[in-house]
């Protein structure tokens, strides 16, 4: 069975697909920006492990033997699943394989948020951190006692909530439905975003959601709040953020996704200094990548065999 690995996978993670001919499952891998190799690849797929990079109506086509697309991570707005199901070809997910790592990078963003780390590691390797004087109090402050608002009630909230405990912070949290599992607050979305210090955002990119953080919501948001994605880009009205960080009323933001991937060197963002930056790595790290090809292997097992396909949602 013949896949395709569409990211560049490091030496570890490449032993581990050469491991895998024994059992009859040959993996290529693919780096995202490899159209060339892409287009060789596709001919004979019939597994696609797809990661950002669009799935689109165009690549499905050419793939005429592919009957799996399974998504490394949970969202699938990036695969045309209108293509998909026209050609009956399963599309699967894995929900959880990157909680830990994507928890663990929304409070890394909070922290760094917080502490203006990039202004700060800019200044001091040009050797003027030592003279970033008094103002800088002004700039940073700590995570305890500071009221953390998260938008969704997914797995990573799960995994982030005991976090924030640790560094004492106050937990509340807005989802559609109740969610006493979580054990924190629930509030009505306009009362989170009026009264949270950090807002960290963990919904996945639907119509319903699509800009739910527009210019109104900023609005709301108290002064000096800080906005955290770990989520999908399109969450949020990137040319209000961009004006609410401009202005003072948010005192930073912390992203990892954006509207536009890759993030062209024209956006605004680059240039604001109370912003932390991340390309989409938040779930990158050889422990989710392990996970996922587990999940990954197995539901080709299934394919093989007949079985009934894990996290199916085409």
């Amino acid at each position: 069975m013949k896949a395709i690995f569409h990211y560049e996978a490091g030496a570890t993670l490449q032993a581990r697909f050469d491991a895998l001919h024994a059992q009859g499952f040959e993996i290529a891998q693919c780096p995202e920006e490899d159209n060339t190799r892409l287009a060789s690849l596709l001919p004979d797929c019939e597994v696609l492990l797809h990661v950002l990079k669009p799935a689109t109506a165009a690549i499905i086509a050419r793939a005429r033997k592919l009957r799996l697309i399974q998504k490394i991570g949970v969202g699938v707005n990036t695969i045309d699943l209108t293509a998909a199901r026209a050609r009956g070809i399963a599309v699967c997910n894995m929900p959880g394989t990157n909680t830990p790592a994507v928890a663990e990078t929304a409070l890394l963003l909070m922290l760094a948020a917080l502490r203006h780390l990039p202004a700060i590691d800019r200044a001091c390797r040009m050797g003027q951190g030592w003279a970033l004087g008094g103002g800088l109090q002004e700039q940073v402050g700590e995570l305890r006692g500071r009221t953390v608002g998260l938008i969704g009630a997914g797995m990573v909230p799960k995994a982030l909530i005991p976090m924030l405990r640790g560094f004492g912070a106050e937990i509340v949290y807005w989802s559609p439905r109740q969610h006493p599992e979580l054990g924190v607050p629930r509030r009505e979305l306009p009362e989170l975003l009026a009264t949270a210090d950090i807002i960290s955002l963990h919904l996945p990119l639907v119509p319903d959601t699509e800009r739910l953080v527009d210019r109104p919501a900023l609005a709301r948001m108290k002064p000096g709040t800080i906005l955290i994605n770990t989520a999908r880009g399109g969450l949020v009205d990137e040319a209000a953020l961009v004006d609410a960080l401009t202005s003072g009323h948010l005192r930073a933001a912390g992203l990892d996704v954006f509207a536009e991937e890759l993030l062209p060197p024209t956006n605004p963002l680059l240039k604001l200094d109370n912003v932390v930056l991340m390309p989409h790595v938040a779930w990158l790290t050889p422990e989710t990548l392990d996970r996922s090809l587990e999940v990954a292997v197995g539901n080709m097992r299934r394919l093989r065999d007949g079985g009934e396909l894990l996290f199916r949602v085409v």
